[in-house]
């Protein structure tokens, strides 16, 4: 099959969504480290929930550097897709409001491994980290493949980035789910076997703990029954046991980054 490739004199428009609500603690470095990636087509767009404490006053100071609205929304999924919405570049992917970019080729790296137009969409790494900055766990994406869908895998949807036809195709975010809306899409994406897909390893967000699938044992067990919702809803055969059984996994990557 003969594979369609770019034009590298013509950069992509690569579209970064950032959903906030009151994050004026974090959402200026959010906003920086955008700012600062050495790609030369970056749209910004952010999401803002409404908020009272003095976000959409720094939003404010970014002037045209940034695309944004702040407005009520019918939660985290449904402000996803109006960022889809809003956003006009050809590649999408989402950067939350207290996470950062680990480095500033992040966004040249999403471009190269998309510059392959057979490629649908490309994933990496995320690191965790604590306040300080010290690292508390890697998320590996390498691990994922399609097949392990039914065990609850997924690549780390911060560092996922999808064309947009992908969104064309397949449809936004179901603003039903609580935690797991994002695991639904990628199940919905990459259970069709046509989805072709790009691992790069390396680490592409800082992501801080405490969202929403991080918040203790009832978001967990919210979360849990969730994924296996959503692979029933996928036609992908699965069972909580299944789903449970990447937990020793995470453990493992915690204690790693502790020794």
């Amino acid at each position: 099959m003969h594979l369609t490739q770019s034009n590298p004199e013509i950069p992509e428009l690569i579209s970064v969504i950032t959903v906030c609500r009151n994050a004026v603690n974090t959402i200026e470095h959010t906003l920086d480290s955008v700012a600062f990636q050495d790609y030369p087509c970056i749209e910004h767009c952010i999401i803002d929930a409404a908020s009272t404490d003095g976000t959409v006053e720094i939003l404010k100071r970014y002037g045209d550097r940034i695309r944004w609205i702040s407005e009520p929304d019918k939660g985290l999924y449904d402000a996803m897709n109006k960022g889809v919405a809003m956003s006009t570049g050809s590649i999408i992917g989402f950067l939350n409001a207290d996470d950062e970019y680990a480095h500033n080729q992040v966004v040249s790296n999403i471009a190269h491994a998309l510059h392959d137009q057979a490629v649908d969409a490309c994933f990496a790494d995320i690191e965790f980290r604590d306040e300080q900055g010290c690292l508390l766990r890697r998320y590996d994406s390498s691990r994922f493949h399609s097949g392990r869908l039914a065990w609850g895998w997924m690549p780390a949807h911060p560092s996922l980035y999808v064309r947009r036809e992908i969104f064309d195709r397949f449809g936004g975010f179901k603003i039903d789910y609580k935690i797991a809306a994002d695991f639904e899409f990628i199940a919905r994406v990459f259970s069709d076997l046509s989805c072709r897909y790009h691992y790069v390893s390396d680490v592409w967000v800082h992501m801080r703990p405490g969202g929403l699938s991080t918040r203790g044992l009832l978001s967990s067990w919210i979360l849990n029954q969730e994924i296996v919702r959503a692979c029933r809803e996928n036609n992908i055969s699965t069972n909580m046991f299944k789903v449970l059984f990447k937990f020793p996994m995470k453990c493992l990557e915690l204690l790693r980054h502790r020794v």
